[in-house]
């Protein structure tokens, strides 16, 4: 821009020309250049006699080549048996008439390949030489499936495992009720699968599912990479030629309205330190259009566009009640979806609410700013342009114009559509798609600790974690203290419960050896204790020490983050408590005041709370009602976002020389959830007091 002014002033200049100086208005943004036309390359595409359309996109960066497979029906209603399509999708890789699992992953392993199946579709990807044969495989995978009963129940077992754990996710609680009140239980989008669906599924399901919607006639394919149209074309006429086509059903949907006014959806977690909170609604937006270009621009601006957003600048930078804070704006050919979320404390559920809602009404009522919107576009320019580097995109983009009937030009004018939205077309696309009074709340949280605050939003609806509705918990505190029982006599059940105390002193120290992984990263953690008091934590990551703990039984040493600190007296107390494996027996010696505060769900099971109050400091344990055994360690410990209450829970309990220990840890960490499994646990090895120096 700077460079064409020049340009045009030196003009001026060489035909005689006077160019008088001007005061510049720098309360105005100068003015940009047009947004370019994007050079999107076209892929060569051709359609089998079956109805398959294939789109070949030439790359030789690197000698290898990508089959994307994609099936274009409408989203399919599984009603009782709800899972059987993703369960089915899966099915297809297990065998064909002629390989066994076994083998299918053997042949792509030994080309270096990989092989993968969706609901929608099947990807496959090897290097350009061993092309022949990966498609060879890809089209028995595709053309050829075996159903086996054996690997039904092998893979309705994964599904219900995953079931089952997410009932204890606050995120896929949050997730699951929440699109069964936007979209209605009757819709694909919003119908919840079970244990009791899972199980009703059958073979012939499966089946059924491959023969209708596996079908060539509705079917993409992508080819990308290191080869020619030329070598694509024949390949794919030899190995999906004879793929027959098929009538695919076209089923029609009633659209989902947002509710009346708005409501509180509340899911009772009486264990919960934080609040999931998603406020939602359907909307009715078709893909690529231009109100869709306008909507991704206004939901940017909003919650989408990352730390220059409103919601995380708000919720976040100024307010610090989460870690962060989003929305987004689905579009869909049957309905879209608007959602706003966040992960936030107890104690700030219902202020973090209002700050929501403050925020959707006012891009609602008011235009962004000149600069919010331009630094957006920037944005969303500069990420449209990144994608076109992968040559899938532009693959991508093919099939997307075929699918959607798009003009030829769409994606590569799609920047300067983009760049013509208005400030005016912003605030209009927000008042049309985002309707906090027609929304519903749905908060996953402490009902007792947040409950009355919420109801000057709306109306409270209370919901299980299936989504189904209950009565509204009992008002006032949710736990009850229990007649006749004291903490004393809930942790001698426990001592019992574990092996009682004549066992534990049989323990002389005790090695724990646990893995996880936090965003694809394996985390190894190592536990060593001697005595009662005596500790050592270890925690590893791509081969470093990444925090260390050690505790000589008197003083403890934190190392972390190229940083140490040594803490002693009340502080290194509760440290002892909190790492000791049985810290029960370090109450009277350390002088930790325990009192019995009542019963509590956790993980759906009544369990006692005990706090645990060390001088300013206060933990809380909690014990199943019934086995006595102890499920759940809370702590409060100080983050960015100020105090948070970190959950431990415990499970898996196994016998080690007499003595029960939990092998399985489950903790969270802000908006994630971290899993401990146990790899070993050893006792009296005989551990060295070196091991718990702190110097």
């Amino acid at each position: 821009m700077m460079k064409a002014n020049y340009i045009l002033a030196a003009g001026l200049m060489a035909l005689g020309l006077s160019v008088q100086a001007q005061t510049l208005d720098r309360s105005k943004l100068p003015a940009d250049a047009p947004a370019p036309v994007i050079k999107v390359g076209k892929p060569v595409s051709f359609t089998l006699a079956n109805g398959l359309k294939v789109f070949v996109v030439q790359n030789n960066k690197l000698p290898r080549v990508g089959f994307s497979l994609l099936f274009d029906y409408l989203p399919i209603r599984e009603g009782d048996k709800a899972g059987y399509v993703s369960i089915a999708s899966q099915l297809i890789k297990t065998g064909t008439k002629t390989r066994t699992k076994d083998q299918i992953d053997e042949a792509v392993d030994f080309i270096g390949g990989s092989l993968n199946t969706s609901p929608t579709g099947v990807y496959a990807m090897s290097l350009k030489k061993h092309t022949p044969k990966m498609l060879e495989v890809m089209s028995d995978v595709v053309l050829n499936p075996k159903f086996t009963q054996e690997e039904l129940d092998k893979l309705k077992k994964q599904t219900k495992s995953g079931l089952a754990s997410q009932k204890d996710n606050p995120a896929a609680i949050a997730t699951r009720v929440s699109s069964m009140l936007v979209y209605g239980k009757d819709h694909p989008y919003g119908e919840p699968d079970s244990e009791e669906t899972v199980d009703r599924i059958t073979l012939d399901d499966c089946r059924k599912f491959y023969e209708t919607y596996y079908r060539p006639n509705i079917g993409y394919l992508a080819v990308v990479g290191d080869i020619t149209p030329e070598e694509a074309r024949p390949m794919v006429e030899k190995y999906f030629g004879k793929w027959q086509p098929g009538e695919v059903p076209k089923p029609n949907y009633d659209t989902p309205k947002p509710p009346a006014k708005t409501t509180i959806a509340l899911i009772d977690r009486p264990s919960s330190v934080q609040s999931v909170v998603y406020i939602t609604h359907p909307v009715v937006l078709k893909p690529y259009t231009p109100e869709s270009i306008q909507a991704s621009l206004t939901n940017d601006i909003l919650g989408g566009g990352g730390g220059n957003a409103r919601l995380y600048n708000n919720l976040r930078e100024k307010h610090g009640y989460t870690y962060g804070a989003y929305s987004s704006l689905t579009s869909d050919r049957l309905v879209g979806r608007f959602r706003a979320n966040a992960n936030v404390r107890n104690a700030v559920t219902d202020s973090a609410v209002a700050e929501f809602m403050t925020e959707l009404k006012a891009i609602r009522s008011s235009k962004p700013t000149a600069e919010e919107l331009k630094s957006t576009k920037n944005t969303f320019a500069g990420n449209f342009i990144f994608t076109l580097e992968d040559p899938e995109t532009i693959a991508n983009f093919a099939i997307n114009t075929a699918r959607y009937n798009l003009p030829e030009d769409f994606f590569a004018n799609y920047l300067k559509n983009v760049d013509a939205v208005t400030e005016d077309q912003v605030e209009a696309s927000a008042a049309k798609l985002i309707d906090p009074e027609h929304a519903y709340i749905v908060v996953v949280g402490k009902a007792a600790e947040v409950a009355d605050k919420l109801r000057r939003f709306g109306d409270i609806v209370y919901y299980d974690v299936n989504g189904t509705k209950v009565e509204a918990p009992a008002p006032g505190k949710l736990t009850t203290t229990p007649v006749g029982v004291t903490a004393d006599q809930v942790i001698e059940k426990y001592v019992t419960a574990i092996g009682g105390k004549d066992a534990i002193a049989k323990i002389k120290d005790v090695t724990q050896k646990l893995t996880t992984e936090i965003q694809g990263t394996k985390i190894d953690i190592e536990s060593k204790q001697k005595g009662l008091n005596k500790f050592s934590l270890a925690v590893t990551a791509q081969g470093q020490v990444v925090q260390k703990v050690t505790s000589d039984g008197t003083k403890v040493k934190m190392e972390g983050a190229g940083q140490s600190k040594n803490v002693t007296d009340e502080e290194a107390k509760m440290e002892i408590l909190k790492n000791a494996s049985f810290a029960e027996l370090l109450y009277p010696t350390l002088g930790a005041k325990t009192t019995l505060v009542g019963t509590e769900k956790v993980n759906g099971k009544d369990a006692f709370k005990i706090d645990v109050t060390l001088g300013k400091k206060t933990i809380s344990e909690f014990y199943d009602t019934e086995t006595g055994l102890k499920v759940q360690h809370t702590a409060i410990e100080q983050t960015p976002q100020g105090e948070m209450a970190i959950n431990t829970g415990l499970s898996n309990y196994k016998e080690v020389n007499g003595v029960k220990f939990p092998h399985t840890l489950t903790q969270n960490l802000g908006p994630m959830t971290m899993k401990m499994e146990t790899q070993s646990l050893v006792v009296n090895t005989g551990l060295d007091d070196k091991e718990f120096v702190v110097q």
